[in-house]
């Protein structure tokens, strides 16, 4: 056994911020069997459901308490006629599914969603239409989530069965509206930004007294050099209109990466770097914001209107995954560790980046399960979101690591990136409870060959009392879980019997791993 050694210095008094739960978020589009077969199988289905939810998946969300799905898309939003989905569903329209093929049913529409999110402890977050639709549209669906009284969409919703308003709080203008949505240039999206969000969030409420807006506005924002620069100059004298700006970012690379399954040690080590081009993107995108935010006013608080980041797509998608599949791929222990270091990342930015949603949910690119009628596997990733709740709602601690690297500087996919920093064997975040009696470390060893001796220094007046630890790994980071082997790769539960200030792990190679310390 080959092994390494490495450290590992915790500021259990250096706080730097509260983790936002959301960044553990998800993303459900109809697309392949994402929804339909995957989420939505109906009341009358031999498969075991809940009103028509998946009872195995449903069940399988709570145990990881999602904080918030985004949906109806993706480009299928930017087509989609929400009142299509109302009513009784036998009386619903069926629609040409104008991105993906096929036709859509509409069984599955916006009650169903807020069914679907309510039941397994989700926040709803509604993709507005802005291709093919207008404000109207828009403040119709709005009015009809979470309006109270008797105005039309109100009573229609009561009239459907559901009297209490629904509350959605998350709302983007649009998708990809650079593509798919649109094909807009920064400048014209501005404008159609400001003409649907003026109607969404009036500023008349600050005349009412309002001490500020019930819902979060989320515009889409692009990786492209210059986008998100031009965008926000556009709406520089309207920046209260805006919460948030959202990226996407898809590992997609098949020379660079390989398949699901068939890579070389090379392009494993490649998709793991491409989490800096993520880094990257997030860094640029900030960098905008924060420039027109400085000095800027915020009508509702009075003070500096500061604009999130909202990674609402991201994942590894790999050739295997085309229209003619659904976009269906596996998932290895090579995308647990690829997502693990993804959500290392979105903590380090939680001061910034307040929401992220992996793409897809079920049975689409980097899902959380695959389905085939009757039966449901777990896959890599979805052990990794198991491992990672215990980050949530925590406090963000301040971390030094002191790791061999496995892997010199290389250059990224991007030419116009720089030269990407050397792929270090351990990658970690770690944070504090509110009740500050529980440190969770999150620790990735990336080495496909050596495990990592790692001295855990905590620095601080209170000391570790007990250690549980959590472990998923496998004998390959091509291991993954299918019908015939559920479980080939899963995570792993024990005590460690360690105490004091000085804790040693060793980490095994091509695994991730999450240590919770008691503290006395």
């Amino acid at each position: 056994m080959n092994v390494k050694k490495a450290i590992l210095s915790v500021g259990l008094d250096k706080v730097l911020g509260n983790i936002n739960p959301n960044i553990y978020g998800h993303f459900i589009e109809h697309i392949g069997r994402c929804i339909y077969s995957g989420i939505w199988v109906g009341e009358n289905s031999d498969i075991p459901n809940m009103q028509g939810l998946r009872t195995d998946i449903v069940e399988s969300l709570r145990a990881i308490s999602p904080p918030v799905f985004r949906w109806p898309g993706g480009c299928f939003a930017d087509a989609y006629r929400w009142e299509d989905g109302i009513g009784p569903r036998e009386q619903r329209s069926r629609r040409r599914n104008l991105w993906w093929g096929g036709e859509e049913s509409n069984e599955f529409g916006t009650d169903e969603f807020i069914m679907f999110c309510r039941t397994v402890g989700a926040e709803p977050y509604i993709c507005l239409n802005v291709g093919s639709g207008n404000p109207q549209d828009a403040l119709s669906w709005l009015e009809y989530c979470n309006c109270q009284g008797n105005s039309y969409y109100a009573k229609l919703r009561a009239k459907y069965g559901h009297t209490e308003p629904y509350g959605v709080k998350y709302w983007s203008v649009g998708n990809e509206n650079w593509g798919c949505g649109g094909h807009f240039d920064p400048v014209y999206y501005a404008w159609e930004y400001r003409r649907f969000a003026t109607y969404l969030r009036p500023f008349s409420w600050l005349l009412w007294g309002k001490a500020e807006p019930s819902i979060t506005l989320i515009a889409c924002g692009h990786t492209a050099r210059d986008w998100n620069l031009r965008f926000m100059e556009a709406m520089r004298y309207h920046l209260y209109l805006i919460d948030c700006l959202s990226i996407h970012f898809y590992s997609h690379n098949p020379e660079l990466f390989g398949g699901d399954i068939k890579f070389t040690d090379e392009q494993y080590f490649n998709l793991l770097n491409d989490a800096q081009n993520l880094e990257a993107n997030i860094q640029d995108a900030i960098r905008v914001v924060d420039y027109f935010s400085e000095g800027s006013v915020d009508p509702f608080s009075k003070g500096r209107k500061d604009i999130g980041i909202a990674v609402d797509e991201w994942g590894v998608w790999h050739p295997q995954a085309t229209l003619q599949t659904g976009f269906y791929q596996q998932n290895t222990l090579r995308d647990a560790i690829y997502a693990a270091v993804c959500l290392n990342l979105f903590n380090k930015y939680s001061s910034k980046v307040v929401m992220a949603n992996l793409s897809q949910t079920v049975n689409v690119l980097q899902s959380l399960f695959l389905t085939r009628d009757e039966k449901t596997i777990l896959t890599p990733t979805y052990h990794v979101y198991k491992l990672y709740q215990s980050h949530m709602r925590n406090n963000l601690l301040a971390f030094q690591v002191q790791s061999p690297i496995i892997r010199e500087s290389s250059f990224g996919k991007d030419s116009e990136r720089k030269k990407l920093k050397p792929l270090y064997a351990l990658d970690a975040s770690v944070s504090l409870s509110a009740d500050e009696k529980n440190l969770v470390i999150t620790l990735v060893n990336q080495s496909l060959d050596d495990d990592v001796e790692t001295e855990i220094r905590l620095v601080g007046e209170k000391e570790a009392e007990k250690v549980k630890l959590a472990v998923l790994n496998a004998e390959d980071v091509r291991n993954h879980n299918d019908f015939d082997a559920p479980d080939r790769v899963n995570s792993k539960e024990e005590q460690m019997m360690m105490k004091g200030k000085l804790l040693n792990y060793v980490a095994p190679k091509h695994s991730v791993n999450r240590i919770v310390v008691t503290l006395k």
